[in-house]
């Protein structure tokens, strides 16, 4: 759900209080923690941090006119959400990974997509693992993660493998669907009954 603020300031104060106050305290550890190369302002109709032209002039390669976007926070029609780029579960990305266990140990509940970690309440999210995740990724570490990811890419492209993984695990679920589908046919019918055999009628025996 974009918004059409155009200051922060501005976003905050078109939200309800609840959402806004939930905002503003994971806002206050990502100003705490983030690396001062990066700059916080609205980005697609949120508020976003990104790297500034003047640390990494190429841009966004999606929009080059958009400096490199790095992280946001949004409020969404049902929930409220987090995106950090420097975590976007890709494979075995061992940010990702570290990120994704530093959590569990929190005992709290991840609700997270490749990048975006969606919250109904501040108690939901492990604020402390968010806080060392921002740390662990500097605008410049961030910059060369990106033009890796970029490489890689363009790499597998090139091979004829991009986008391999996903037909990988979109062929995986169904055949995975399909043995359970089998599983429950078979257990079905093992569990109905044989049918009898029909009884043939005795003929009555002819009086000729």
């Amino acid at each position: 759900m974009q918004s059409k603020a155009a200051t922060v300031a501005e976003y905050l104060a078109s939200l309800p209080t609840d959402r806004r106050t939930a905002l503003l305290e994971v806002r206050d550890v990502f100003l705490a923690n983030l690396d001062k190369d990066y700059e916080e302002g609205m980005s697609y109709g949120m508020i976003g941090y990104c790297v500034p032209f003047r640390v990494f002039p190429a841009g966004y390669h999606c929009d080059p006119k958009q400096a490199l976007p790095f992280a946001a926070l949004a409020s969404q029609k049902n929930y409220l959400s987090v995106y950090m780029m420097g975590i976007y579960a890709d494979g075995d990305d061992p940010e990702s990974s570290w990120f994704r266990k530093a959590w569990a140990k929190t005992g709290k509940k991840l609700d997270m997509g490749k990048c975006c970690i969606r919250f109904k309440k501040v108690e939901d999210l492990a604020l402390d693992v968010i806080a060392e995740a921002l740390r662990r990724m500097p605008a410049k570490r961030y910059v060369e993660y990106y033009l890796q990811a970029r490489a890689d890419y363009a790499t597998a492209k090139a091979n004829g493998t991009a986008g391999k993984g996903v037909a990988k695990a979109a062929k995986k679920a169904v055949k995975k669907a399909t043995k359970k589908t089998a599983k429950k046919a078979v257990a079905k019918v093992k569990g109905t009954p044989k049918p009898k055999a029909a009884k043939t009628p005795k003929r009555k025996a002819s009086s000729r």
